[in-house]
């Protein structure tokens, strides 16, 4: 959860408000398109270069592993979940035709590879006579050196964020915190555009619900 955003909701009077703004800006612009270098080195990549693969990682694994990180809360699941999302998009990379779909088609492998992490720990309290209903977030340790109003800010809304329901809160990651139009949120979730729009809307009365209530506001 980017940091800055944390330190405005913990501040403001209105909670969802810097969320609010989010949603509006991104409504006020186009889709971002793939920069005109990242095509070539995409066609590089398809080619066997492994150069121009790791510059595209590079590139992408900052935002996907910080998605993987917001659904998992946990640094080490993260980390493994990223890495495997880009092992997958390596063996796959020939089947991308469009490079403006690049994007989009790494966090549908990443949120392939978070569902599959799901049911694995599932399989696994199964196992161990634990049964889960759900896959649930587990807190990673804080930073020792972290600031600690940003830690708290942190804090409240990754646990306003367990009470969106998975897969809606994946949902409103990919438009609040990574700006993706839509239709590519509808692309990576398996929706109609307009699922998407009434899950997200319905995520964020969610979130603000629950940032009044930590924040000692009421409804």
């Amino acid at each position: 959860m980017n940091e800055r955003r944390a330190l405005t909701l913990l501040h403001t009077s209105h909670p969802l408000a810097q969320v609010d703004e989010s949603e509006r800006a991104i409504a006020s612009r186009e889709p971002s398109p793939v920069t005109a270098i990242d095509a070539p080195i995409l066609e590089r990549a398809q080619r066997g270069d492994s150069a121009a693969f790791r510059t595209l990682f590079e590139k992408h694994s900052p935002g996907v592993r910080r998605y993987l990180g917001d659904l998992l809360r946990d640094d080490a699941a993260a980390d493994e979940a990223t890495q495997e999302t880009f092992v997958r998009a390596y063996d796959a990379l020939s089947s991308l035709r469009e490079a403006a779909r690049l994007s989009s088609w790494l966090f549908g492998i990443a949120r392939n590879v978070f569902l599959e992490h799901c049911r694995s720990k599932k399989e696994s309290q199964r196992l161990l006579q634990e049964p889960n209903e759900e896959c649930e977030p587990i807190d990673s340790a804080p930073t020792p050196d972290a600031v600690l109003l940003l830690q708290e800010a942190d804090r409240l809304l990754a646990e306003a964020l367990t009470h969106v329901g998975e897969p809606r809160k994946s949902a409103l990651l990919l438009r609040l915190d990574h700006g993706m139009a839509y239709e590519d949120i509808a692309e990576i979730m398996g929706w109609s555009v307009s699922k998407v729009k009434n899950e997200i809307h319905r995520a964020r009365l969610q979130l603000r619900a629950q940032l009044w209530r930590y924040l000692g506001g009421s409804k």
